[in-house]
């Protein structure tokens, strides 16, 4: 992985062997992948909070079960009644 200003070195202590399993480049930047995907903010987070606050909202404007389960019927329906494009 390329230096730049968005990354900065970090020492870890490790045993010997591990050390010299990330002497091999392929290995050692597939650890760096997999330490920048565990470690990173969980965009998972915002994006559930995100929709708890639009199911917050919505059931604030009366949006309920029965409403939105008519909704998706109605919008099934339409798309299968819909003709194919040849």
């Amino acid at each position: 992985m390329p230096d730049d200003a968005r990354t900065v070195p970090v020492t870890i202590e490790v045993t010997p062997e591990i050390a010299e399993a990330l002497g091999d480049p392929a290995r050692r930047a597939r650890l760096e992948r997999l330490i920048r995907l565990t470690l990173r903010p969980a965009r998972t987070e915002s994006l559930f909070a995100t929709m708890e606050a639009l199911s917050d909202e919505a059931r604030r404007r009366g949006l309920t079960e029965e409403i939105l389960q008519a909704e998706l019927e109605s919008y099934s329906a339409e798309r299968r009644d819909r003709p194919t494009p040849a």
